[in-house]
């Protein structure tokens, strides 16, 4: 079946797709409009190649509505790390840069290294991610204008400034309404958040943004979901030297999420809290210490999901 599978490249523009199918004897290559009716017309034409797996880049958000039209119709698709792409077109002397070359590279990406599909999201999953995210940038938007508040004297500018503060409030508050909401209306969603929640440090603010950046919690070991979040230590060791361990990579999102509980479980979980000490009293430094609690905590979250019958203490 593996043998038989044709990887076929996307790459995602605002307006266009371009693909290339490594397909015998020769490769094909076509392009389609990034619209509806473009992404069914793609639909199409993958049916006539047989077992198929699409790779693509996240392109912020260009990609999302093809991807989800290919998912709905029984086409695998792996969004791989565009970096990651890029250093394997440098590694093959693939300098150029162009859609239809890049095409050709994720295609043999595919070949090559044989990404796993992306797993469909529900609805109500989109709909949360898209809150979550929504919610993160008001709150940077009013840290950038409480910030600016602080520094001018203006009478009329600071009264702006602080009616827009205001209502940068009232949206956080409606947002925070929705995903309520949203979770109460999906018992799956509804059952994970209180799943998350029976570990101490984890609120329901944290359990939601980690359910919305890190979908795959629950169905990864506990090296994936280090690594997804970006706390997993990597070595820096050559011939007899042995650096520093250091994390690296990662969702950035979910990771900011995960400090803060880990932050607040170090203090207030039983078990958490002995692992920060003995760290410390060991010598190591307070930081480090806590990025080693984000990781038991990552794990620990992941196992909860996945086991339900476990009890967290």
């Amino acid at each position: 079946m593996l043998e038989s599978l044709v990887y076929v490249g996307m790459d995602v523009a605002k307006a266009t797709l371009d693909l290339q199918a490594r397909t015998q004897p020769r490769a094909q290559s076509r392009q389609f409009a990034n619209t509806s009716a473009g992404q069914r017309a793609l639909v199409r034409w993958l049916q006539t190649l047989g077992p198929t797996r699409v790779v693509c880049e996240p392109t912020g958000g260009y990609e999302r509505a093809a991807v989800e039209m290919l998912q709905a119709a029984g086409v695998a698709v792996s969004v791989v790390n565009a970096r990651q792409v890029r250093d394997f077109a440098r590694a093959q002397g693939r300098l150029a840069k162009t859609d239809r070359l890049d095409a050709a590279v994720l295609a043999d990406y595919g070949v090559c290294l044989r990404p796993p599909a992306r797993a469909a999201l529900s609805r109500a999953q989109r709909q949360l991610a898209e809150l979550v995210a929504r919610r993160y940038q008001v709150q940077q938007l009013r840290t950038a204008e409480h910030n600016r508040l602080e520094q001018v004297s203006h009478p009329a500018v600071r009264r702006q400034l602080q009616r827009h503060v205001a209502a940068l409030d009232r949206q956080l508050e409606q947002i925070e309404g929705w995903i309520a909401e949203l979770v109460r209306a999906d018992e799956s969603l509804a059952q994970k958040v209180a799943r998350l929640c029976l570990v101490v440090g984890v609120g329901r603010i944290t359990a939601v943004v980690l359910l919305a950046t890190l979908p795959e919690l629950g169905t990864l070991n506990r090296r994936q979901a280090a690594a997804l979040v970006g706390v997993a230590p990597f070595n820096r060791d050559s011939g007899s030297r042995r650096g520093h361990r250091l994390i690296a990579g990662g969702r950035a999102a979910a990771r900011r999420a995960l400090y803060m509980a880990g932050l607040v479980a170090a203090f207030s979980n039983a078990r958490l809290r002995a692992f920060y000490q003995r760290l410390v009293a060991a010598g190591k430094a307070p930081k480090v210490a806590l990025v080693a609690v984000m990781r038991k905590l990552i794990i620990l979250l992941n196992h909860v999901l996945h086991d339900p019958t476990f009890q967290p203490t």
